[in-house]
């Protein structure tokens, strides 16, 4: 049995992840006391029993009994003992976007009471969560990110990678800006030549052919490039051996427009004739969707 755990602060978009899964075909429940995990997926993993489920995703957040949650990862362990295929996906996203949210729909915060503040609500939500973000599988930040962008990244991260095999996001990203938290690989593109630099390209972004030129005509372009490809091609059969199966790859620039983005649109092309799913996110330029294999 596929079991999916979803995962997060509150207002990290776990309501929308589970939706996504529940149109995908899991059985799902939202907000499972952690202490039902265990005997739930034993009745749903028995080929015997009139409950007996293919794929089942649960929500856990931190209005579970910190004890249970401090002890995760002995839950954890027994889970896959029974012989359920787990996976964690954690979603999080920065303090101010988690407070601006909470102000918009004007919902209370799960750990908010009259001696607890929104700030330090959020604060202390990611201390008790801190047992499953750290067994995560996927880590999503979904900082900047629209609701339906989040629902096309869960169905392209999840639902298009078959079992057993690695799914790759390759996110440019401006440094700038913050390196992205939920990076597996952080490479900085910055030594690269800057067609911010010439007048006549800052208009364009690393997608567009006058910039794709001016970046191709150096040699440096071209080794760094081939370097990526040659150190991913060499290292990510590994980490699929170890059965990690998420990997997410940020290429950074000074602002995330031009050189990252051409970098990032190379190895998404190379690995798309590898991997069967491969996503391609650029984080500073929104009016480029991401995309996948």
């Amino acid at each position: 049995m596929k079991l999916i755990i979803v995962s997060g602060r509150s207002g990290s978009g776990k309501s929308t992840a589970l939706h996504v899964l529940e149109d995908l075909g899991f059985y799902c429940i939202d907000n499972l006391p952690i202490g039902l995990l265990v005997p739930l997926t034993q009745e749903a993993a028995d080929q015997s029993s009139p409950g007996r489920l293919a794929k089942m995703a649960v929500s856990i957040d931190a209005r579970n009994l910190s004890g249970e949650l401090s002890n995760f990862e002995t839950l954890h362990n027994r889970l896959q003992q029974i012989g359920a295929t787990v996976e964690i996906i954690y979603l999080d996203a920065d303090e101010q976007s988690l407070l601006r949210r909470f102000h918009a729909t004007r919902r209370k915060h799960p750990l908010s009471d009259d001696r607890t503040s929104l700030r330090e609500a959020i604060t202390n939500e990611k201390l008790l969560l801190e047992p499953l973000s750290r067994l995560a599988d996927l880590y999503i930040e979904t900082t900047g990110l629209s609701m339906y962008e989040l629902r096309d990244m869960i169905k392209q991260r999840v639902a298009g990678r078959r079992e057993q095999e690695l799914a790759l996001l390759f996110q440019s990203f401006g440094f700038k800006h913050g390196v992205p938290l939920d990076s597996d690989f952080v490479f900085d593109v910055r030594c690269l030549p800057n067609p911010y630099w010439d007048t006549s390209l800052r208009q364009f972004v690393g997608t567009d052919q006058p910039v794709i030129d001016f970046l191709e005509a150096n040699p440096l372009t071209r080794k760094m490039t081939g370097d990526l490809t040659h150190y991913l091609d060499n290292w990510l059969p590994a980490f699929a051996d170890s059965n990690r199966s998420y990997m997410t790859i940020s290429i950074g620039c000074t602002g995330g427009q031009h050189r990252s983005v051409y970098i990032c649109e190379q190895l998404g092309a190379y690995f798309h004739n590898r991997y069967s799913n491969v996503q391609v996110r650029h984080t500073e330029l929104p009016h480029l969707q991401s995309r996948g294999s």
